[in-house]
């Protein structure tokens, strides 16, 4: 059954097709956000609830009063997902497979038949033509992609007893390796209501653990970690309730607390943040000298600008930020325009921009394009 023809799957899949969701070669997902950047973590799931949605949508809803925590078109991104599901199923891909390609196509492109990426990549799991993964015209129909990322995930050794982010960098070997884990609750989510409009598909592919909810070890994703809980936190202030995490590493926590000393002063560009609460502009913080001076007092040397830091240490998923990890936001992945510095609890301190002060602020409010872990 792994090894069956590309062509059943088609046959299997072609009242999908003739819906549309097949080919989606003039998708709006050409003009939307790029897959750079990542989604806040998606807790408090309710599979229930996102099964009675997905149903909307496949019963012809037009998505104008659908929601799906964590799709934001999902008229267009539900029959994406019907088709990774579909595809699956008809290879015979267990049900963790099926969950691992959404989680994966969600990462890459939000499940969206995307038009371009980093550089050649295409489609919704942001495959290269010149890496051998197709022509751009075959890269772009949503069946012939899923079709390849499951026969790339079948040939990896042991992909069943390996962790959904694990087995999906296998195949993508991206350099955001941890990505992958904040999208496991949502894609078992869609995974269950999806499969379950297909005949037949309790028998096919199903795994021992079918009726488990979503496993929410690997995700780092926790109830109230977004900082919503906080309210609105006046610039220059700290929320009320907030204290450094305890088992934040000591460095991270010096960093931290030399950061918070800084909350008020003003931000100016270019600015060493060597006195920000002196009568020099120019000893004032800007984004970077802020974190660049933080990690100076715990003994930490970074580079002065945000292109520079945002290589510094080594990646990690907003999914399992820890006390402070840098985040970068603004501009892209590879250059981004922006940093703070996580603080856990769902809170980031930065300097944000000229007129503002060092402040605390919601992760919830931050469009994370890449993470770094210094220590």
């Amino acid at each position: 059954m792994k090894g069956l023809a590309a062509g059943i799957g088609v046959v299997f899949l072609s009242p999908i097709l003739l819906a549309g969701t097949g080919m989606m070669l003039a998708s709006s997902a050409d003009a939307v956000q790029s897959n750079s950047s990542f989604s806040s973590c998606l807790t408090g799931i309710d599979s229930d609830k996102i099964a009675e949605q997905v149903t909307k949508i496949l019963d012809g809803a037009s998505g104008k009063d659908v929601h799906v925590e964590g799709l934001d078109l999902p008229a267009e991104q539900v029959p994406n997902a019907q088709t990774i599901v579909a595809t699956g199923l008809s290879l015979d891909v267990p049900k963790k497979g099926q969950i691992i390609a959404l989680a994966t196509a969600m990462q890459e492109s939000r499940l969206r038949n995307l038009g371009s990426g980093d550089r050649d990549s295409l489609g919704l799991f942001q495959q290269r033509p010149s890496q051998g993964w197709g022509s751009a015209q075959q890269i772009r129909d949503p069946v012939y992609a899923s079709e390849q990322f499951y026969k790339h995930l079948l040939k990896v050794d042991g992909w069943q007893q390996m962790t959904v982010t694990q087995a999906a960098q296998a195949v993508q070997k991206s350099g955001l390796p941890d990505a992958y884990a904040q999208w496991e609750n949502l894609a078992t989510a869609l995974q269950s209501a999806i499969a379950k409009t297909f005949p037949g598909a309790d028998a096919e592919g199903k795994d021992t653990n079918q009726g488990e909810k979503p496993s929410t070890s690997t995700t780092g994703c926790a109830p109230g970690q977004d900082g919503s809980g906080f309210g609105r936190i006046p610039e220059g202030s700290v929320p009320k309730g907030y204290s450094i995490p305890k088992d934040a590493d000591p460095k991270a926590r010096k960093a931290i607390e030399w950061a918070m000393h800084q909350l008020g002063t003003l931000y100016q560009w270019g600015g060493s943040c060597t006195n920000a609460h002196g009568p020099d502009p120019m000893g004032r913080c800007d984004c970077s000298s802020l974190m660049q001076q933080a990690y100076a007092h715990a003994g930490i040397t970074l580079t002065r600008t945000t292109y520079t830091q945002v290589g510094e240490g080594k990646a990690v998923s907003p999914a399992h930020l820890k006390p402070g990890d840098l985040i970068f936001s603004r501009g892209t992945a590879a250059r981004p325009e922006h940093v703070g510095m996580y603080m856990g609890e769902g809170l980031v301190i930065e300097a944000p921009r000229t007129t503002k002060p060092v402040r605390i602020t919601p992760i919830k409010d931050w469009d994370i394009l890449a993470a770094r872990r210094v220590l």
